[in-house]
């Protein structure tokens, strides 16, 4: 085990007491900090009391802190017995309660402040908490709250160190402003002035989350029994899970554990249940018989590719099983990318995907990247900044996740979309994680996402123009190397994003075009489903002759360029048209059985003859 070392930003402070009157600590200041008690036991504390600790360590007799609610107090020592209520408040001028504390606005703060900054003996520390309320609008100071940051201003400028101790080290009466963010005080007071330091306070590092870490899992059931190795095992799930969130969370992570007796070895979930706020994981319910028997499945829905499903289930089976998973636990359980031409199932294969793993499609997130390719249009994703219109409802896509932490994420055409958009998918792919317009985190590590793309298929020419790349006349394996390498041009030299391709690794899957056997094999499934869905809806069966289906195929498989789609469209031309209307002309019932034995074209629309079944047709 380590020695414990403070965080950055308190050795900050440590290092400038002697030179510097007053501090602007913001960022994540509404946190706990690991605070070092003595004999190796370190606990979680907010940041006035370890920033308190540090203070007296440092020599200070005495630190008040103060918020524009309740006013001032003295901070007693850390583990220490309270101290004398209020003695050196009335001191100052002020006027505390039985229990205290002394009310103070605005005005009386900084009159306090000013006699705090002149005052001789010992020195003395104050903690302004909350600065960031001290303001109602930063661009137009009201008369008080000019007056107050003036002579903030003026002391730091006039506060010079006085020698205490033993022996005499330099003590200025520090001044601590406490902000969420440093642009929540004045310019004019901190903007080049070398009297006051501004220190950032971050999320807690690695080594921060790791000392915390182990005081929480000393603290669960089953730590006290736990194998050593045990113990660092789950202590590495906890830290790496926790990467980028608060020590608050990782302290209600180990409640939530002991709530809902989560054993010391799931602790990794659950850090996944309070990251995604549900306690199911459809992950470890989803039927493995199923997924093993997922290539026959999905095949009924899309034709002719098998490579792509085969590489997507392997990509499947390692999210379910953990094979590989990344040590960060916040990326997305899978990524893909489908490339190919239009209408060969890409979309559809997603859907699938959703179906086989969730059981239904409500899983199924679609975003239109065509909808994206401004360059503002990653608000639409994440939702507006602050004062902005559109801040209160928050982005489609992290609404979406929130509500669907458990989903297959399709982000279709995503050339189309704006390269500034590419750069939420980076965060995304590496972090798991995007941070919408109001601040809050979004987390991807219960998601599958699938990008679809047309690239490859056509490439530009120097004049501008666009030619074909390939043609349904190469063989697969010329397809799948063309689209591959147009694709890596693309992110490389067109986008200048080569690391999205580097995040997605080998999960370029390139789909094949619907070939001739493979169209009839699509062509059949489509008739079948337009036949059933007659017989569910209206109650009649109709059966087309060998001479209809003969037709059929002439008509739909003469241009297979846009693939399966082109197909549907030209089903519903010259099939599913053609029999409503022969239907609606006929005036056909429930439980009729009809032949369709005729299919022609009458001033270029087709038109399909039907007829009662007799015996011998039927038969």
């Amino acid at each position: 085990m380590t020695a414990f070392e403070r965080p950055r930003w308190l050795r900050d402070v440590r290092r400038f007491l002697p030179l510097k009157p007053q501090f602007v600590l913001s960022g994540n200041v509404r946190d706990l900090q690991p605070l070092d008690v003595g004999t190796g036991q370190v606990t979680s504390q907010p940041l006035s009391v370890v920033l308190a600790a540090e203070l007296r360590d440092a020599g200070y007799a005495h630190v008040l802190l103060y918020d524009p609610v309740a006013g001032f107090r003295e901070l007693p020592p850390t583990g220490g017995a309270a101290i004398s209520r209020g003695e050196l408040l009335v001191q100052l001028g002020l006027q505390p309660d039985q229990g205290g504390v002394a009310p103070a606005g605005l005005d009386l703060m900084s009159e306090t402040l000013a006699r705090l900054a002149a005052r001789p003996g010992e020195p003395i520390a104050t903690i302004v908490d909350f600065a960031s309320r001290l303001v109602v609008r930063h661009d137009a100071l009201a008369p008080p709250e000019h007056q107050a940051f003036t002579r903030a201003l003026v002391s730091s400028h006039t506060s010079r160190p006085k020698p205490c101790g033993s022996p005499p080290k330099p003590f200025f009466n520090s001044v601590f402003w406490v902000a969420e963010k440093e642009g929540d005080l004045p310019d004019w007071l901190l903007v080049g002035n070398p009297r006051i330091r501004h220190v950032p306070i971050a999320r807690p590092e690695h080594r921060t989350r790791r000392v915390v870490a182990r005081s929480l899992i000393k603290g669960m059931p089953e730590a006290a029994k736990a194998a050593p190795h045990a113990i660092e095992q789950a202590l590495d799930a906890f830290v790496e899970g926790t990467e980028g969130m608060l020590v608050l969370d990782m302290v209600a992570v180990a409640q939530l554990a002991r709530s809902e007796g989560i054993a010391l070895s799931d602790v990794g979930d659950a850090v996944r249940r309070y990251k995604v706020g549900v306690s199911d994981d459809p992950w470890a319910a989803i039927d493995r018989g199923k997924v093993r028997r997922g290539a026959d499945i999905i095949r009924g829905r899309v034709k002719g590719q098998d490579q792509a499903i085969t590489h997507v289930l392997d990509i499947v089976k390692r999210a379910v099983t953990g094979v590989g998973a990344p040590r960060r636990g916040s990326r997305p359980r899978g990524v893909a990318f489908f490339a190919g031409p239009t209408g060969v199932g890409k979309t559809e294969l997603a859907k699938a995907l959703t179906s086989l793993l969730f059981g239904n499609e409500d899983a199924y997130i679609r975003f239109d990247m065509s909808e994206f390719s401004s360059e503002h249009s990653d608000q639409r994703l994440i939702g507006a900044p602050p004062g902005y219109v559109g801040y209160d409802v928050g982005g489609e896509l992290t609404n979406a996740i929130r509500e669907k932490p458990f989903s297959v994420v399709l982000f279709d055409e995503i050339e189309k979309a704006h390269p500034r958009i590419l750069d939420k998918f980076l965060q995304i792919l590496d972090d798991g994680v995007l941070t919408s317009g109001r601040g809050d985190r979004t987390y991807f590590s219960e998601a599958f996402i699938v990008f679809t793309s047309n690239l490859g298929i056509y490439r530009s020419e120097p004049n501008g123009g666009r030619v074909a790349n390939v043609t349904p006349d190469d063989a697969f394996e010329v397809v799948q190397e063309r689209v591959r390498s147009e694709i890596g041009r693309h992110f490389k030299e067109v986008l200048n994003r080569p690391e999205i391709l580097n995040r997605i690794g080998d999960n370029v899957l390139v789909f094949d075009f619907i070939r001739p056997a493979i169209a009839a094999a699509v062509l059949e499934s489509q008739v079948a489903g337009v036949l059933a869905d007659v017989a569910a809806g209206q109650g009649i069966e109709v059966v087309l002759d060998a001479p209809v289906r003969e037709r059929l195929r002439e008509l739909c498989l003469a241009d297979l360029s846009n693939g399966g789609r082109g197909i549907r469209n030209k089903v519903e031309a010259h099939l599913l048209n053609p029999l409503a209307r022969a239907l609606f002309d006929a005036d056909a019932g429930t439980g009729q059985r009809l032949l369709a034995d005729g299919l022609d074209e009458v001033g270029g629309v087709s038109v399909l003859s039907i007829r009662a079944m007799t015996a011998a047709a039927a038969a």
